[in-house]
């Protein structure tokens, strides 16, 4: 459920133009929140806290920075800003610049280009001068906690950016996200009006705008509606998650590891199946990592996989041999599969609950988030977010 935002970027009222910062509640809280980050890092680094403060902090602080400086005095928000992109491991102003060419498309202005002025060299050099002096100094910490932290916050962050906007500009109204984010949520209001106060975006909501029920990085969990027939994905129809698939596509380093970490949880399941001569696939043909695991854990098993995108049959079929049988249909809820072990990914469209209510085979392994075991189950991989659980009748 998505509304877009289409009213003109904001332009700061004389009363918000007199209202200085240091008058503004919650200021005070962001600048002591910096500093506590910072101390975090140094006293007890690790690539969670990195990856997640880094993008918690690019959301809230950094956010709310850009679009109003937190102090009167030019100089101390030059000095805040620096101080920022030392914690954040990039020049703030490049963030900055790059945000508000953000609302001005959104508004309908023209793309701008990111300007190389004194503010984005020096904040560039003072970062480099950081990492130099982190890889001189600690060089396993700075290559194997600190770099894995900081590209993963990063990850987080274009998540986030790209799951606010990807089917229209959407807002998220739950309590607990928007206590810890500072109302980020809100960001169909925050578009409308860029320059109004985190804590003053509740009182521009309109009733009649829908939002999302998930924030915007775990946005990845919307689900469409189970497809009625078989039609291959329109623009703009992915659901997070075949958007992640396509992203896998793009990175052989990517599909090794999915595949090693599926492997692995594969090996630990079959054993206890006994033989198994026939294996259907139901969907995940995007990215066929399954049939490729299983064709070569039980190479003379014959493997069917049934798919209701056409397009994404044509994707499996350059790295699958030509012995695979595609079937180019949906699965409904109900149906049995003649198969000895049906296998069901993650990103099946649908309700997985029948799969566990009434297996269509007698036995079923169902690609499920990580907080979903059953009695039979083996953990993917915690990075994925991923386990297999086994449905047997």
């Amino acid at each position: 459920m998505t509304v877009r935002a289409t009213a003109r970027l904001d332009r700061p009222s004389a009363a918000a133009r007199r209202d200085t910062p240091h008058r503004r509640p919650g200021e005070a809280g962001f600048i002591a929140l910096a500093m506590a980050h910072a101390v975090a890092l140094v006293v007890v680094p690790s690539i969670p806290l990195i990856a997640l403060a880094l993008w918690w902090n690019a959301n809230t602080i950094a956010h709310n920075f850009i679009h109003r400086p937190f102090f009167t005095r030019a100089a101390a928000n030059r000095a805040f800003a620096a101080f920022l992109s030392l914690l954040l491991g990039f020049p703030h102003e490049l963030w900055r610049q790059r945000h508000l060419r953000h609302h001005a498309e959104a508004a309908g202005g023209a793309p701008r280009r990111v300007a190389f002025n004194g503010s984005l060299m020096a904040e560039t050099a003072l970062v480099v001068s950081l990492w130099t002096t982190m890889a001189l100094l600690m060089p396993r910490g700075f290559l194997f906690v600190y770099l894995p932290g900081w590209l993963l916050g990063l990850g987080l962050c274009q998540l986030h950016g790209y799951f606010e906007h990807a089917r229209g500009t959407t807002s998220h109204y739950g309590r607990l996200y928007n206590t810890l984010f500072f109302n980020d949520g809100y960001h169909v209001e925050h578009h409308l009006r860029p320059t109004t106060h985190w804590s003053r975006l509740p009182e521009l909501t309109d009733p009649a705008w829908p939002g999302s029920r998930w924030p915007a990085v775990l946005r990845v969990f919307d689900r469409p509606a189970p497809l009625p027939r078989p039609v291959a994905p329109q623009p703009g129809g992915l659901t997070g998650l075949e958007w992640l698939e396509r992203q896998v596509l793009r990175s052989s380093r990517l599909q090794r590891f999915v595949i090693d970490r599926h492997a692995r949880a594969f090996r630990r399941l079959l054993p206890s199946l006994g033989p198994i001569a026939r294996i259907t696939i139901v969907g995940g043909g995007l990215f066929p990592r399954t049939a490729l695991i299983l064709r070569q854990l039980l190479p003379h098993a014959s493997l069917t996989i049934i798919d209701a995108s056409e397009a994404n049959l044509e994707t499996a079929r350059r790295y699958l041999p030509a012995d695979v049988v595609f079937v180019h249909a949906v699965h409904r809820a109900g149906t049995s599969v003649d198969a000895d072990l049906v296998v069901v990914p993650l990103a099946y469209r649908g309700d997985r609950r029948c799969f566990y209510e009434d297996p269509p085979a007698a036995r079923v392994i169902v690609h499920d988030w990580i907080w979903r075991p059953r009695a039979a189950t083996t953990r993917v991989s915690w990075l994925l977010l991923k386990r297999l659980n086994l449905v047997q009748r």
